[in-house]
């Protein structure tokens, strides 16, 4: 089973624009912060938002606040996220998007238990794949 969300990536102000995009919409909000994650950054970082989740009525919008010292572009910094169940297909569909494109970050294991890869593909646009293991 397949499922796409757009994934925002955002200059330190997940938090306040996903809590406006809640009011807005409504929903279940959830957030974790790089210090909860246990992810390396410097003290100033650790309670910007890793990941979080607005939930509502068949919409699903997935953000964070990107790493220190990367710069936004406006326009490029909206991701579609695949949610898969079957690793077999997450790797053809990660291969055939990757075709003609650059693989960000190749699939791999991650700490929260799912395997997941990033990649620009040749008509760039950013793609995030995510299946879990267990």
């Amino acid at each position: 089973m397949k499922h796409l969300n757009p994934y925002l990536a955002l200059p330190g102000t997940c938090e306040a624009a996903m809590k406006f995009y809640q009011e807005c919409l409504g929903g279940e909000l959830t957030m974790q912060t790089f210090a909860q994650s246990g992810q390396e950054v410097p003290d100033d970082y650790k309670d910007k938002i890793m990941h979080s989740e607005l939930k509502v009525e068949g919409i699903q919008i997935m953000a964070s606040d990107t790493m220190p010292n990367h710069t936004i572009i406006p326009g490029d910094n909206i991701t579609l996220s695949i949610q898969l169940t079957d690793l077999q297909e997450e790797e053809t569909i990660f291969n055939k998007l990757a075709a003609g494109g650059k693989v960000t970050m190749p699939l791999q294991d991650t700490f929260w238990g799912a395997r997941f890869g990033m990649l620009i593909d040749q008509f760039g646009i950013n793609w995030m794949l995510n299946c879990p293991t267990q």
